[in-house]
């Protein structure tokens, strides 16, 4: 595939949607010559448009293409423009996705106000994809005023997408089991928002008694420098019947606005700065050491001893870069 960066970077800040799905296939490629690309594209964006990033995660059959379908359409009915990204988890065998997210959301992604974008996760953990920050920054510069990235939905490894979002959301069900249990402490520490789905028909009560539940829990954390009074919080939804949707939202630009007034959102900003720049640091490392014939070479070595049980994987990394150790 080709690409014009001047015509691609004009088309993505004139808020073509093709050009945007070019956009972004061009950052995700993993070929060094798209990677240089990628870099002048986002590089000739424009910084002035800034959307609200919201980060979605949640157990697996939670419901969470129901709820972006009907929280999208909520949004673009008020006039905003919602882009979605949803990562697909990759798998361990082939490599492939199954990339299904537009399927699960018919409505939403014939809504000429609407941007659906799945991507694979391929070997990123986190429930996101490596280039998913990229993606975001894309959508923004094409005008979008609401980013939704929805993780891969694995569980409590799910909190590197609250690196790259404004707030970040936790979808559950009604219990199934030891629900306190099933969501560990680890991501409920990094949510904004707990939003218990399915409160309708006879999983209402249900829906009540867990949100309940992890109401009790939230006032047992920690408070963040980030925490508006009241929040963290936990609420009852219905992606079905669109009930309680309406009131996460009022919720959630509470918060956002609290966050930008007092300065809390910029600081969130830098800090999730730093932490792609070392992210990408070590991806850069790790590319250049590979790269190079005799360091690769050196490698696939050292690689070997450590399948043959000779050598530990600690020793072998240490060995790898002791090279680059010396004066």
């Amino acid at each position: 595939m080709r690409f014009d960066i001047p015509q691609l970077t004009d088309g993505v800040q004139a808020g073509d949607r093709r050009a945007l799905a070019r956009a972004i296939t061009l950052v995700e490629s993993g070929r060094d010559d798209h990677r240089d690309m990628a870099l002048a594209l986002l590089a000739g964006l424009s910084t002035d448009r800034q959307a609200l990033r919201i980060g979605l995660s949640g157990t697996p059959g939670v419901g969470k293409s129901t709820f972006i379908e009907g929280f999208g359409l909520m949004l673009t009915g008020l006039g905003l423009r919602v882009a979605v990204l949803a990562v697909d988890p990759s798998s361990a065998r082939s490599g492939g996705s199954i990339l299904g997210d537009k399927t699960r959301m018919e409505y939403l992604s014939r809504d000429p106000h609407a941007f659906i974008r799945p991507s694979p996760s391929q070997t990123h953990l986190g429930g996101v994809a490596r280039r998913t920050r990229d993606a975001v920054r894309l959508c923004e510069a094409a005008g979008y005023d609401v980013v939704l990235i929805e993780t891969v939905g694995v569980g409590q490894s799910e909190t590197v997408v609250a690196q790259m979002a404004d707030l970040f959301v936790l979808l559950l069900a009604p219990a199934g089991g030891d629900e306190l249990q099933g969501v560990k402490r680890g991501i409920m520490e990094m949510a904004d928002l707990i939003l218990v789905n399915k409160a309708d028909g006879d999983l209402k009560a249900q829906a009540l008694r867990t949100c309940a539940d992890y109401a009790g829990a939230l006032r047992l954390l920690r408070r963040r420098p980030q925490d508006k009074d009241g929040f963290p919080l936990a609420m009852t939804i219905s992606a079905l019947d669109g009930k309680g949707l309406a009131q996460a939202w009022d919720h959630m630009t509470a918060l956002a606005d609290w966050r930008r007034e007092t300065g809390v959102l910029a600081q969130v900003r830098a800090d999730q700065a730093r932490h792609w720049f070392k992210e990408d640091l070590r991806a850069e490392m790790l590319a250049l050491l590979t790269r190079d014939p005799e360091l690769a070479a050196r490698l696939a070595t050292l690689e070997d001893a450590v399948a043959r049980g000779e050598m530990t994987p600690a020793v072998a990394a240490r060995a790898a870069l002791a090279p680059l150790r010396q004066p």
